[in-house]
């Protein structure tokens, strides 16, 4: 399945869907991309045959190179921000695992949209970074991310410095899951994606609400919640019993997705 978009192109198989940001050759997010991109992710949320979403960028030089620089001025940039949140919130709110495929250059937005992702695969070659200081703008979604994904320190450094790093030190910091060769980024792709794919989508979803609605509470308050959606929403679902049987009597787990 597939549908026409401007700026991205989406698929949907085999489980996955596919959306890949098509601005060669830097795959620089405008407002038009970025409102493409939430219907895209509207789009997977509701067809009930996605178990994963993967966003990645055309070509092996740039995942994305940033927010259009055109839609930073004062008559433009409350628009862009206000859209490129809702991408964010989308990201969350999308209720199936994302990951985010790195090859080449994620700088200022770029980096943003992988960091929103749950889990990042990189090429070798892959770069990261939070340039906007260099050019008298604040990454704003990096502000509220990257303490949280690499430390307090470290996202001190990134933003204030604006320096760009290689693919293993996202790695070393926790930024990014996995590195691979170019050649091996779909391999690799296909690896976790099949993981994911072969467990419940309702226990998934479920266990995605619990660490996002964890994030930002305290130890006490973060175990409450968690044990809240244990008991009142994974225990009332078919899936949850159905794996417990199937570990008790031996086999593979028939999932329902309810």
């Amino acid at each position: 399945m597939s549908q026409i978009f401007k700026n991205i192109t989406y698929e949907s198989a085999e489980g996955v869907a596919k959306i890949c940001i098509n601005r060669p050759p830097l795959n620089v997010l405008n407002i038009e991309t970025l409102m493409e991109l939430n219907t895209a992710l509207e789009k997977a949320r509701d067809d009930t045959g996605v178990k994963v979403v993967v966003i990645t960028g055309v070509g092996d030089r740039a995942f994305s190179a940033g927010l259009d620089i055109k839609d930073h001025f004062p008559e433009k940039i409350e628009t862009a921000l206000n859209v490129f949140n809702k991408v964010f919130l989308s990201l969350i709110n999308v209720d199936k695992p994302t990951i985010a495929v790195v090859n080449g250059f994620a700088l200022g937005g770029g980096c943003e949209l992988a960091s929103g992702c749950d889990m990042i695969i990189a090429s070798e070659k892959a770069q990261f970074g939070q340039p906007e200081i260099s050019v008298g703008a604040i990454p704003s979604v990096a502000t509220v991310l990257l303490p949280r994904l690499v430390g307090r320190k470290k996202a001190f450094e990134l933003i204030l410095t604006g320096d760009v790093i290689g693919a293993a030190e996202a790695k070393q910091i926790g930024l990014v899951n996995r590195v691979v060769p170019s050649e091996k980024l779909d391999e690799a792709v296909n690896e976790l994606t099949g993981k994911l794919k072969d467990k419940s989508p309702v226990v998934l979803k479920l266990t995605r609400l619990a660490i996002y609605r964890g994030l930002d509470l305290d130890f006490e308050k973060a175990l409450d919640n968690v044990t809240g959606i244990y008991l009142n929403l994974l225990m009332r679902t078919e899936d949850a019993v159905e794996g417990l049987k199937a570990f008790l009597e031996k086999r593979k787990p028939q999932w329902k997705g309810k």
